[in-house]
């Protein structure tokens, strides 16, 4: 945005304040108990309603966490009243507690729920927050209605919430397609530090993402340093091809800089609605590679037939084999062939996983013409190189169950699975038995 266009839409804010034009709010309060996600927890949060909203078109949607932070009601209720931005519900969340009979706090539960890198944080905010919030209605008996289209949808998040922002769309970019994050917990406390070479190699997302923090930005250094953190994530991200901005600055861990910026974020965010955000290109040359101008994505096709996983895949010149252990682990094991038996087994193909406290569900793997072994897992069809390493993960459709096969044939990839077959083209060559793919070296 040039400086010219930011102080006309200053201008416009200012004009409809002053003509009495940027409307008022409600805030209705509540309650979730009874998580079965987090046990045990309490979950305190308030709806933001702003005037223009009748109750008859799904709104768009804003998630804060942490509660109300940046002065957001206020400056949504400007920014709707401008046409910055479309009416839109907004859900400020706090984290949940667990508490003793006589109130006292036996878990605080933000750590756990924010700076955890798994899916389950998204997964609680679409099966218990929102239709919770969805059940509610306006003090004039208006129903909350939310829209469905992610790119209608806006979390934010500070310092853990940051994270914990990010973490949900990128799991589920099917519910939210707008991120900021302020002074973001990307650092060794749950695994966050990694999450920059996820993004990496991952195909990229229909996400825009807002990123802030200052260079005084420590607030621990036990886990790492937080600007540094949050600059390698931008740079994951400019790599991966996403839309993002960022905001540098000489500030420290707080809320100061984020509230300073949030009107101008906000607008940024929304400066195209409804127009859905774009995918962009990968400087990923690997997985760049892969993608086939003929993609489609992932298309169900059949309705599958039951079968057992395949285990263990010999490698296109029959010289050794891989397997996966029947112990959990995150690592697929090869072995070479010394007169058709395995021998000097090795944890070769080391896979991601974005929770240690779990193991990986390693189901089924494969070899392509290349010699890259492809590895379907909870977190995705991972793709290691000849020497072992993962240089693409590929995202799954939604709604999958276990996959039993991966099967490789010229330009397509085929999933099987007990109730539906999935296909989608790539850049990719079957595997020809008996014949040597062309060495990749040491790397």
């Amino acid at each position: 945005m040039t400086m010219i266009s930011r102080r006309l839409s200053l201008l416009m804010i200012l004009a409809a304040t002053a003509l009495g034009m940027a409307a008022s709010h409600t805030l209705i309060d509540g309650v979730l108990e009874q998580s079965t996600i987090y046990p045990g927890t309490v979950h305190t949060f308030q709806v933001y309603v702003p005037e223009q909203y009748d109750g008859k078109r799904p709104a768009a949607l804003y998630v804060g966490l942490d509660g109300v932070l940046c002065n957001a009601p206020q400056v949504m209720d400007s920014l709707i009243a401008a046409r910055q931005m479309p009416c839109t519900i907004g859900v400020f969340l706090q984290p949940g507690v667990i508490k003793g009979d006589d109130g006292t706090v036996l878990r605080y539960n933000r750590c756990y729920e924010f700076d955890s890198t798994t899916g389950d944080f998204a997964l609680f905010l679409e099966t218990e927050v929102l239709p919770a919030v969805e059940q509610m209605t306006t003090s004039n008996g208006k129903p909350i209605r939310l829209s469905r289209r992610p790119w209608d949808r806006m979390i934010f998040g500070l310092s853990s919430g940051g994270i914990a922002a990010f973490n949900a769309a990128w799991h589920r970019p099917d519910l939210f397609g707008k991120v900021f994050t302020g002074v973001g917990t990307f650092v060794a406390m749950r695994g966050g530090n990694d999450l920059q070479a996820l993004v990496r190699k991952t195909e990229p997302l229909p996400l825009r993402v807002f990123i802030q923090d200052g260079s005084n930005d420590v607030w621990n250094p036990l886990f790492g340093h937080w600007y540094e953190g949050n600059q390698l994530m931008a740079s994951a991200l400019k790599f991966a091809g996403y839309d993002v901005d960022c905001d540098w600055s000489d500030g420290g861990h707080n809320v100061k800089r984020s509230t300073e910026i949030f009107s101008r974020v906000m607008q940024w965010m929304w400066r195209d609605w409804p127009a859905a955000p774009a995918v962009g290109a990968t400087g990923n040359d690997f997985l760049r590679d892969l993608l086939s101008d003929a993609d489609k994505g992932w298309e169900k096709v059949g309705n599958g037939v039951p079968g057992n996983p395949v285990k263990r895949i010999i490698y296109p010149d029959l010289t050794n084999i891989a397997i996966i252990p029947d112990e959990p682990g995150n690592a697929v094991w090869q072995y070479i062939l010394q007169g058709g038996q395995p021998a000097h087994g090795e944890p070769f193909y080391w896979l991601h996983n974005d929770d240690n406290s779990r193991p990986l569900d390693i189901q089924t793997i494969t070899f392509d013409g290349k010699g890259n072994l492809w590895a379907a897992t909870s977190m995705g069809i991972q793709i290691c190189d000849q020497n072992g390493r993962v240089r693409a993960i590929l995202r799954l459709p939604r709604g999958i169950d276990r996959i039993n096969e991966i099967d490789i044939t010229e330009g397509c990839v085929w999933l099987h699975t007990a109730t539906g077959n999935w296909k989608r083209y790539f850049n990719v060559t079957a595997p020809t038995l008996g014949t040597r793919p062309d060495s990749q070296g040491q790397g």
